[in-house]
């Protein structure tokens, strides 16, 4: 185990009992940590073989380096654009509930299978922000079913972009398939917390 994964197990907490549906993930202990601020970023692109070591599979100038990094608000936004710094690329929001704001305003839509909380969420990316040539690497803090990191690749892919895979901070799922289809690579599993 590396110190940055020792440092998020160490600042994370299990708020409840884990066995009332009620209790969940607290990962605010992540953010307070400024070796996790300052190392995370570097770590995610590097699940994917994309740190940007010279001769790494993904590395800057390679035909599998990302080109832009996505992720869903909020968490996976502030975890994105550490990512998209360390990898020198930039970074795409998924909007949860978009409203566009004029006509002109055009995005790429679509629904959630049930999440962890089991809601279909409206998910969307504006249009103008992803395109065909575009490689991109999905970032988040966490995943449990894989509904919102499956709705991302959909918008994706109606762009025209290359999916790359899903780098996250913690896996949960609990099947196989899903982790697979979606190429999900962790710095930690839920199990190790």
């Amino acid at each position: 185990m590396t110190d940055l994964q020792q440092r998020l197990r160490d600042s994370f907490r299990w708020r409840g009992d884990r066995t009332d549906w009620t209790s969940g993930a607290d990962v605010t202990g992540w953010w307070r940590d400024p070796v996790v601020v300052a190392e995370i970023g570097s770590a995610l692109a590097a699940l994917h073989g994309a740190d940007g070591a010279p001769g790494a599979p993904g590395a800057p100038g390679t035909h599998d380096a990302p080109t832009v990094v996505l992720g869903p608000m909020s968490r996976g936004s502030l975890l994105g654009v550490l990512t998209a710094r360390a990898l020198g690329v930039g970074f795409v929001e998924v909007r949860k509930d978009p409203a566009p704001l004029a006509d002109s305003d055009a995005w790429w839509l679509t629904t959630t299978a049930p999440d962890y909380q089991d809601r279909h969420l409206t998910l969307g990316v504006r249009r103008s922000l992803l395109s065909s040539g575009d490689r991109v690497l999905f970032v988040d803090d966490w995943i449990e079913t894989g509904a919102q990191a499956a709705a991302s690749r959909r918008l994706v892919e109606m762009s025209g972009a290359r999916w790359l895979g899903a780098a996250l901070v913690v896996d949960g799922l609990r099947e196989t398939r899903p982790r697979r289809e979606l190429g999900v690579r962790a710095l930690l599993h839920v199990r190790e917390l």
